[in-house]
């Protein structure tokens, strides 16, 4: 994982704009303040559709990128696949470094 998503996501985690975990993300989903769904690469295939068809249908982006032993160090959580973005500019960010990086 980049330096910059990683530094990103904990900025994002400490601002408490991040939806931490499967059951959260969902919440935060349909609730309609998501920005950004970000799914790790080595997530099951079942949790990858799961996430990917629910941001499709709240018309929400979707990235996948980094492992989750790599986001879960970020945000400083363990074992941790699935975190929803729940600031724009946060969200704008990590997608402008995940397409440079």
């Amino acid at each position: 994982m980049d330096k910059k998503v990683a530094s990103l996501l904990s900025l994002c985690m400490k601002a408490r704009k991040l939806a931490v975990g499967e059951h959260a993300c969902e919440i935060a989903l349909r609730n309609g303040g998501t920005k950004l769904v970000l799914i790790a690469e080595d997530a099951s295939d079942n949790t990858k559709k799961k996430f990917t068809n629910k941001a499709f249908y709240y018309q929400v982006p979707v990235a996948l990128y980094g492992s989750r032993d790599a986001i879960s160090k970020a945000i400083g959580k363990e074992n941790r696949v699935v975190v929803a973005v729940t600031d724009s500019g946060f969200a704008d960010g990590l997608l402008n470094n995940m397409e440079v990086g």
